[in-house]
């Protein structure tokens, strides 16, 4: 049997196809460069152009938009919501909801009242409080993630149960009497500040770097992606998905009870009301930030981000004199038009979240 030989094919132009190269127009160029940075994931470009925008327009209707004080406010108003949205991210990361923030804070606000020096009970185990808080909070995560991936509940059922367990705790713990702080040092994170920043925001910033390493530098971080992306997929991979989505909730629960710890600490008493309008807040930055509901991609500081953009519009709000109630209807149509621009492109693909 002869065997033949197929020669490479010759180009009219001079060059093989391998050893060809195209000079782009400057126009063409350009536009290459734009695209693929819009393409990084890692880095929330859009979230980033989004959060300037919000500061120009604001800076430009209101004076005091960027002075030190408002700086130092939005600072503070934003450390709560984006320590939740940390944890609320790995959770989306895997294709999961957890709504159970509110009830979860309201529960271990509660529990860091009557554990430090406060005027209705004789404990005062000190910052080990906040400790105890976290664990709490763990516990209740988990709970949702054990709901989610032994029960087979969808997560958002499955949360709804947990709010009502945290708000029930809470309720119980409260006793129709708000326990007040008198532990200076857990109030001197809301009081005092370090190099003319909120102690709060630093909190905030030390955990937005842990979960930014957990993301980027651990199994659980980067199979979240991966689950998200398909979770078949990841199951046939030999990925335990049951574990690492327990583990997400159970993240998210810390998070959240690191943030009862907080606003215990910024208002000087445990109350059942110091969770209330986390939860929009947390999931409206969580999404605007990039972090798709369907799970796959997104990140901690697309979130953090995110979280900026809505508190900042909220504070510009409030400072041009807007109504809260046509504040809050900004918000939603904000959130709206995010959800649509982030899932557009994959409307053909649509799963529904779990």
């Amino acid at each position: 049997m002869s065997q033949h030989t197929v020669a490479p094919q010759s180009r009219s132009d001079g060059g093989s196809a391998a050893g060809r190269t195209e000079t782009p127009t400057p126009d063409a160029g350009g536009l290459s460069v734009v695209r693929r940075a819009l393409r990084v994931e890692s880095v929330p470009l859009p979230a980033l152009g989004a959060l300037a925008l919000v500061v120009v327009l604001f800076s430009i209707a209101n004076s005091r938009f960027l002075t030190m004080a408002n700086v130092r406010a939005l600072a503070d108003q934003s450390a709560i919501p984006v320590v939740l949205a940390v944890g609320m991210t790995f959770v989306i990361l895997m294709g999961s909801i957890d709504l159970s923030v509110e009830g979860v804070v309201a529960a271990t606000s509660m529990v860091t009242a009557l554990l430090v020096a406060n005027n209705r009970t004789h404990e005062n185990f000190g910052l080990f409080a906040v400790v105890v808080s976290i664990a709490v909070g763990a516990a209740l995560g988990s709970i949702a993630g054990f709901s989610v991936t032994r029960l087979r509940i969808p997560s958002f059922l499955a949360t709804i149960g947990t709010w009502q367990i945290g708000l029930g705790v809470a309720q119980t713990l409260f006793a129709g009497r708000p326990p007040v702080v008198q532990d200076q040092d857990l109030r001197s994170w809301a009081l005092k500040t370090w190099l003319g920043v909120p102690r709060l925001a630093f909190v905030a910033l030390v955990v937005v770097l842990i979960g930014l390493w957990v993301q980027n530098m651990t199994r659980f971080g980067r199979y979240a992606y991966v689950i998200g992306g398909g979770e078949d997929i990841a199951r046939l991979s030999g990925i335990n998905v049951k574990r690492f989505r327990t583990l997400a909730f159970a993240a998210a629960g810390a998070c959240a009870g690191l943030a009862g710890a907080m606003a215990t600490a910024r208002s000087g008493q445990g109350a059942v009301a110091n969770g209330n309008g986390y939860l929009f807040l947390t999931i409206a930055g969580v999404v605007i930030g990039g972090t798709l509901l369907t799970g796959g991609r997104g990140g901690v500081v697309h979130s953090a981000i995110g979280v900026l953009i809505m508190v900042s519009i909220t504070n510009g709000l409030i400072l041009m004199g807007v109504s809260p109630y046509i504040s809050q209807s900004v918000q939603g149509v904000i959130v709206v038009l995010a959800v649509t621009a982030t899932l557009w492109r994959h409307r053909e693909r649509l799963r529904v979240v779990k």
